[in-house]
């Protein structure tokens, strides 16, 4: 074997492991482990519990469940589409049929979903994924034509951050919580989360981030990690101080971010947090990628992007990262996505009250990302860290699984504060 054929190899399976894979096993501190509890759920939405095996593919199985656990999905449609899709290509077609017939039996919130999951893995450049983005978003609305809420466009800078913003309809006042998701969701999708904390008292403000939703545009929709410009500007817009910022998945990582920098900010809850996508791997590997990110910069492209076309998940990946970063090679989004690390966190700036939910085997994010957040906080006024196990089917991305305990942990947090 060549010496520029190993090259390629290590730089291949290096580059994949730091922006796609976990890590081994790490302890689990055994009191901060949530155990399984009665709750209130006040809303229309049932958040069902169990981490369902919905499909083989391991990334198609979460997106199922995500649909389903978050109170959108009927159990016997992902059943129903686990069956029928052997592969990414099935995708699409089979979950418009179940779309269509959510619509037909007029399930609006059922078919919005369906679309949405449609077009999930579907490339950028695809001109379907935009006809079932807007039918996703036209029987969203339409399932939730009479719920109070507005919607409203906050400028910031050239453009504006689209918001969904709902208060607590027996007026009993307890706070606001500015909620947002990360790297591929839509202020939508959030909206059984802003429902159930609605009904214990607070005001929602939900957002599309600026690399998603109607209003991206080359030139302003790309990834950012300066969250305390966005909450700043929705902060002045509102005339708001004490909120509580409650990010998922990447957004965990922005909404403490945000909080080291925007004193109006004094709760944080960060679902998922990455902490730095850099140290997904140890430190070895850490400074192998960053020796060919620097210095074999179109060796590792080259590889990437033979990766791309043999591994789907891969493919969708580098796909999505190059669409929310306005980047055309994917090395060169990698580059924007290395800086969610932990530098430009700024953990030790965080003064505030933090909570940190995090699934114990959570397929996206190493749990070691837990640990090193947790131990990274050192000034904050206190953190609370949460372990979600399979013991209580939580043990996943986001807490998908048993999203309502995640939220009955969330409330009663907030009603300690």
């Amino acid at each position: 074997m060549t010496l520029e054929k190993t090259s390629n190899r290590c730089v291949v399976f290096l580059v994949t492991i730091v922006l796609l894979a976990g890590c081994v096993d790490v302890r689990v501190d055994e009191d901060t482990i949530v155990k399984d509890r009665t709750f209130e759920n006040r809303t229309d939405f049932v958040f069902p519990v169990g981490y369902e095996e919905f499909h083989d593919d391991e990334a198609m199985n979460f997106l199922f469940n995500r649909a389903y656990s978050m109170g959108y999905a009927r159990h016997e449609d992902m059943v129903a589409a686990g069956r029928r899709i052997e592969s990414r290509d099935d995708l699409q077609t089979e979950m418009v049929k179940l779309a269509d017939a959510a619509v037909a039996d007029e399930r609006f919130m059922n078919a919005a979903l369906y679309y949405r999951t449609a077009e999930f893995y579907m490339p950028w450049s695809d001109p379907d994924k935009a006809m079932l983005y807007d039918r996703f978003i036209e029987y969203f609305y339409l399932a939730v034509d009479d719920d109070d809420f507005e919607t409203v466009d906050v400028p910031f800078g050239s453009t504006v951050l689209p918001v969904i913003r709902m208060v607590p309809e027996d007026g009993d006042y307890k706070g606001t919580i500015i909620l947002h998701a990360g790297y591929d969701g839509f202020k939508e999708e959030l909206y059984s989360i802003m429902r159930y904390l609605s009904t214990y008292g607070y005001e929602v403000i939900n957002f599309d981030v600026p690399w998603m939703g109607r209003d991206r545009t080359p030139d302003t929709g790309i990834l950012i990690y300066e969250w305390e410009k966005l909450i700043g500007a929705l902060l002045d817009y509102y005339e708001l101080d004490d909120v509580t910022i409650f990010g998922l998945s990447m957004g965990g990582w922005l909404a403490l971010r945000a909080a080291a920098l925007e004193p109006r900010i004094s709760r944080v809850i960060a679902s998922s947090v990455s902490f730095d996508v850099n140290q997904y791997v140890g430190g070895f590997a850490q400074f192998i990628v960053k020796f060919a990110r620097t210095n074999l910069r179109k060796m590792a492209n080259k590889q990437i992007i033979k990766q791309m076309e043999s591994d789907p998940q891969m493919a969708w990946f580098f796909d999505h990262l190059m669409h929310v970063t306005n980047k055309t090679v994917p090395i060169e989004a990698a580059d924007v996505l290395a800086e969610i690390n932990e530098e430009n966190l700024h953990s030790d700036l965080v003064t505030q009250d933090v909570l940190i939910l995090t699934g114990k085997d959570d397929h996206l994010v190493p749990f070691k990302m837990h640990n090193m957040q947790v131990k990274a906080l050192e000034n904050a006024a206190a953190v609370t860290p949460m372990v979600f196990t399979s013991e209580v089917h939580g043990q996943n991305h986001c807490q998908i699984g048993n999203l309502g305990l995640a939220l009955s942990v969330v409330v009663e947090w907030l009603e300690e504060r």
